[in-house]
């Protein structure tokens, strides 16, 4: 018996649960919120990323704006102090359900290539942790602020690209699994 496969289901699906309720708890409290407050959007919900005159434009609006500001700060020290931790374990969880391996283009997986596999979800996690600490930082107006500034953007690439990664593997384990197993029905 393979480790992943003592992965209980139900467990996955708890987390994946928890997960969308953090997420809709940071939706419908705090990015609603915040787009109705400012008709901008927060930046974390820019999948193709941002520029540094970007940041400038929201740490003027937060400038300007106490009721945005705030909610920002309640968000980073909220959920966003919780779901990236969750959906990182989540991410792991389900590749090591899926338990990558096997073999790419008839050739066996390098164990060190699964390791790796496996320490995406934890890239993920760093970036969006980072993420959320430089736009505190950046947005709180400190004497490291222009260096959370500069650093930002890169942060968020690195989250969505590191997320883009687990996206695919988990599509391409999931295919293989399924294939294995139509193979093994017949």
């Amino acid at each position: 018996m393979n480790a992943g496969s003592r992965i209980p289901l139900r467990i996955i699906t708890l987390l994946a649960a928890i997960c969308l309720g953090v997420l809709a708890w940071t939706t419908f409290g705090f990015v609603v919120p915040f787009k109705h407050e400012t008709g901008q959007v927060v930046l974390d919900v820019y999948f193709a990323g941002y520029d540094e005159l970007t940041v400038g434009r929201m740490r003027r609006l937060l400038g300007q704006n106490e009721i945005a500001n705030n909610l920002l700060r309640a968000m980073y020290v909220g959920p966003e102090m919780i779901f990236p931790a969750l959906f990182a374990a989540l991410l792991l969880l389900v590749l090591m359900r899926l338990r990558p391996g096997g073999s790419y283009s008839a050739r066996p997986l390098d164990p060190f290539l699964v390791k790796l596999v496996y320490a995406v979800p934890f890239l993920y996690g760093f970036a969006d942790y980072g993420e959320n600490i430089s736009s505190l930082v950046a947005f709180g107006g400190g004497v490291r602020a222009d260096q959370a500034a500069q650093l930002l953007p890169w942060l968020t690439r690195l989250k969505f690209a590191s997320l883009a990664i687990c996206l695919i593997v988990i599509a391409r384990f999931a295919i293989i699994g399924a294939m294995h197993q139509d193979k093994g029905e017949t």
